[in-house]
Order: C-alpha cells, then sequence, then structure tokens
C-alpha cells in the first residue's frame, strides 16, 4: 500500500500551512475524512484521531460560541499524537486555543480557500485512489476508441507488435509489457504504466522505442479505465474456437469481473485489425446492439419458419 503524508496533501492541493510545521511528515493511514461533531461536545471516546479532522463553517460556529475554557478543552483533545492533520474550510479565521494547542503538539493545522463539501469530495478521491487495491499484470493496454484493451499473452506472442500497428491506426498507448492496476471503485479498474517505461514499447529485433517520441504526444495517455481484455494464444488445430461470440468470458483483476476474449495468432490474421473491431463491437454490445444475438434470432425464425412450411405441407398430403 502506498504510504501518504500530509505534506502530499499541501504539494497536491491549495493549501496554506498555518502551525505544526514538524508534523507535514505525519502518516495518514486511511481515505476516510473525519468532521468532529459530538467530539465538540467534548465525548472523545470513539474519537477517530488517525484520520485528518477537518472543521468547517458548523464546527467552528460551535466552537467560537463554547468558553474559552471549553475551547482550550477541546482544542487539546483534537491534537494528539498520531492527528495527522486539522484543515480548516473557507479561509475562515483559527480559534486562538486551537492554534496553539497545533504549535504544541505538532500537529499540522492547515487552512483551504474552498467549501467543506468541496474539499471532503476532493481529497477523498485523491486518498481513495492511493490506498485503492493494487497490483502489475503482464501485458499491452491501449485505448481504442475510448475503451481501454488489455492484451495479454504469453512472452512472444506478438502482443508489442499490434499494439504498435495500433498507435499506428491512430489508437493511444498506455503501458506496455508491465501494466499497473487499481482498483478505485468496486467495479473500476485503473491501468497505468510504471514510471520507468512509461510511453516506451519493446519491440524484439528492433530494441526499446519511445511511441510519444515518433508519434507525438496524441499517441500516448498516463493512465486509462480498462473495459475489455484481449487473450492473444498461439493457434491450436485441435482447440475449437468461439466463431459466433455468443460465449462470453471473463477475466477476474483484484475483485472485478471484466469481459474477455481469446483470439488465435497464426500467419495472416490482422491482429490490430481484429481488435479494433472487437473494441468498436464492445461499444455496440454496451449500447444495446449485439450481432451474434441477432443472428440467433434470425436462425431461429427461420427454422421455426421451416418447421411451419413442412407441417403445412404434411397436413395436405394426409388430405
Amino acid at each position: 500500500m502506498a504510504k501518504v503524508r500530509t505534506q502530499d496533501l499541501l504539494d497536491r492541493f491549495k493549501i496554506e500551512l498555518i502551525a505544526g510545521e514538524e508534523g507535514v511528515h505525519r502518516e495518514i493511514s486511511m481515505s476516510e475524512v473525519s468532521r468532529p461533531g459530538i467530539e465538540l461536545t467534548g465525548y472523545f471516546k470513539y474519537y477517530a484521531k488517525d484520520r485528518l479532522q477537518l472543521l468547517g463553517k458548523t464546527e467552528l460556529s460551535y466552537i467560537s460560541d463554547l468558553l474559552p475554557e471549553e475551547r482550550k478543552d477541546r482544542a487539546y483533545h483534537l491534537c494528539t499524537d498520531i492527528t495527522p492533520g486539522i484543515l480548516i474550510t473557507r479561509d475562515m479565521d483559527v480559534p486562538e486555543e486551537l492554534l496553539e494547542a497545533c504549535r504544541e503538539s505538532g500537529v499540522p493545522l492547515m487552512r483551504s480557500p474552498y467549501k467543506t463539501t468541496r474539499v471532503i469530495s476532493r481529497i477523498t478521491n485523491f486518498l481513495e485512489a492511493k490506498f485503492a487495491p493494487f497490483t502489475a499484470v503482464h501485458g499491452v493496454l491501449v485505448d481504442i476508441y475510448g475503451i481501454g484493451v488489455l492484451i495479454t499473452g504469453q512472452s512472444g506472442v506478438g502482443k508489442s507488435e499490434t499494439a504498435l500497428e495500433l498507435v499506428k491506426r491512430g489508437h493511444r498507448l498506455v503501458a506496455d509489457d508491465s501494466v499497473e492496476i487499481r482498483q478505485e471503485d468496486y467495479d473500476r479498474l485503473i491501468g497505468s504504466a510504471p514510471p520507468l517505461i512509461e510511453h516506451l514499447l519493446e519491440i524484439r529485433g528492433l530494441g526499446i522505442i519511445n511511441v510519444m517520441t515518433l508519434f507525438g504526444a496524441g499517441s500516448v495517455r498516463s493512465h486509462k479505465r480498462i473495459a475489455l481484455v484481449i487473450t492473444l494464444e498461439a493457434w491450436d488445430e485441435k482447440k475449437q474456437y468461439d466463431r459466433l461470440g455468443l460465449d462470453e468470458e471473463t477475466m477476474k483483476i483484484i475483485d472485478v469481473d471484466l469481459p474477455k476474449a481469446t483470439l488465435p495468432v497464426r500467419p495472416g490474421r490482422n491482429l490490430a485489425v481484429i481488435i479494433e473491431v472487437a473494441a468498436m463491437n464492445f461499444r455496440l454490445k454496451r449500447m444495446g446492439v449485439n450481432a451474434a444475438e441477432e443472428f440467433q434470432q434470425r436462425l431461429s425464425k427461420m427454422i421455426q419458419n421451416g418447421e411451419s412450411d413442412v407441417d403445412a405441407d404434411f397436413d395436405g398430403d394426409l388430405e
């Protein structure tokens, strides 16, 4: 799991550091952001002290109505040795008691000019992306007509060569050889390239090429949601391959089941065009157009009509 520190929030967002500079390297261990409510009344039994604390207009208004001794007590209870930071929104004034408590405890005290709901949303999304389940898959990820297609298969089957042809046809490379995948939602997988090999493509016999340098900035992208898996495998004469497209395979990555298609590889097959068509066909299926099901319906209708004609002829012969 990636490590996130309070300093990362200061670097990522427009946040002002007011006090507690020595605590900016405290670690944030979860994506949830806490808004102290009942704690401000003095009840700290279930205080989530290991979370980032956020004080908005409601919380600060309540604090301002407390007696000076109560404000000091609440401030010192909010600041613990593991609290990663306290963030005040709307550029509101900081209570003097809270400022003093943060200075003494070393808890970073920060302030944002934005509204509370917006700050919570952006920081939560950032932290959830950082703490998302992670894995790495051997393959190539390409953006084809807006569909993130993960191409997998054994080493040497032609994944990188196919990706190169797809890039030449106007599509965009995301990652080659190793694809880092994060599950940012229960059904959302985001793939990206390791920093070391970003924008690079390995072609056997040619070596490493820089796709962005050769084909321009429009030929690459940093990350893409994975929607379809294409597996390349050597042609097996004894294996029965799906010829209608009615069989729906899936591949499970982390906790998400992705639709999968298996393409046999042999000389004469233009894999780049086939994968391109597979991506377009996937888009059509999401729009409710399924050519295989339409064919099956036509075939069933013809069979039924044929049986009706036979029955009619048979009845006529009996008469």
